[in-house]
């Protein structure tokens, strides 16, 4: 029996509040993040994911009301990212409601938080989010957004995460990011090719046709945002092209 692709919107939350961009800049306003996922939950959606971009002090207890208030109407696994820490940061998100977190700079900045975090709660909690540029014949690894490059081997960084516990490889290509012209699928299938837990692809998805290939280099799910906020696709609308493709679909 093949495993069904999952599909998830994604939504970047700064204040309360939905922003879009491109390639992490310019953000724009697209609305109220609980009425949102209410919304694709009510699509089918299979997950959805709470990033918090703006996630300083201030910003962050604003952020578990609106974990709280999501996970009250919505009964699909949430996971939330964004200035995760340390493991007590993971603790706060889980008792108001997430079931997943998903960890980026935090972890390339301490390796070992990767081992804290699945050893005290399990892989299965764990999300590694991955934001990747490319590099010459190759890609790396950057931080906060996309927005600081560092000297991290994205294959090598990769690998490394999945020793120490990750159990999903959120990969989103930088370059790709709100471009809409597809997901970067030399990435995909470059990464596919040595994991061992389940990839979600992001970043690029504009057309309904963008999904089913990131599935054929190996993603295990797809992940986009703003093809999804401002209503060009429903969940639906993906779900039935990936029926289309031969592909299993909750």
């Amino acid at each position: 029996m093949a495993v069904a692709v999952r599909v998830i919107p994604c939504l970047d939350v700064a204040d309360g509040r939905v922003v879009k961009g491109v390639n992490f800049k310019d953000l724009r306003d697209a609305g109220d993040p609980v009425g949102l996922a209410r919304m694709y939950y009510e699509q089918g959606a299979d997950e959805v994911t709470f990033l918090d971009v703006t996630a300083t002090v201030e910003g962050r207890a604003t952020m578990y009301d609106v974990v709280r208030s999501a996970a009250e109407q919505i009964f699909i696994p949430l996971t939330v990212g964004g200035g995760v820490r340390a493991p007590d940061d993971v603790s706060k998100l889980l008792a108001h409601g997430a079931d997943k977190v998903g960890v980026n700079s935090a972890a390339l900045a301490r390796p070992e938080l990767i081992d804290d975090i699945a050893h005290r709660f399990g892989a299965q909690v764990l999300v590694l989010s991955l934001d990747i540029k490319r590099r010459g014949d190759g890609w790396i690894v950057t931080t906060h957004g996309g927005r600081t490059e560092t000297d991290r081997d994205a294959l090598d960084w990769a690998r490394e995460v999945m020793e120490r516990g990750a159990g999903e490889l959120l990969v989103n290509s930088i370059d790709a990011d709100g471009t809409k012209k597809g997901f970067d699928l030399e990435l995909v299938k470059a990464i596919s090719e040595f994991a061992t837990v389940p990839i979600i692809a992001s970043g690029g998805a504009g057309a309904v046709e963008h999904f089913a290939p990131a599935i054929a280099a190996g993603a295990d799910a797809v992940l986009a945002a703003s093809v999804f906020h401002t209503r060009q696709l429903t969940v639906g609308d993906v779900k039935e092209s990936l029926r289309s493709h031969g592909l299993v679909t909750r």
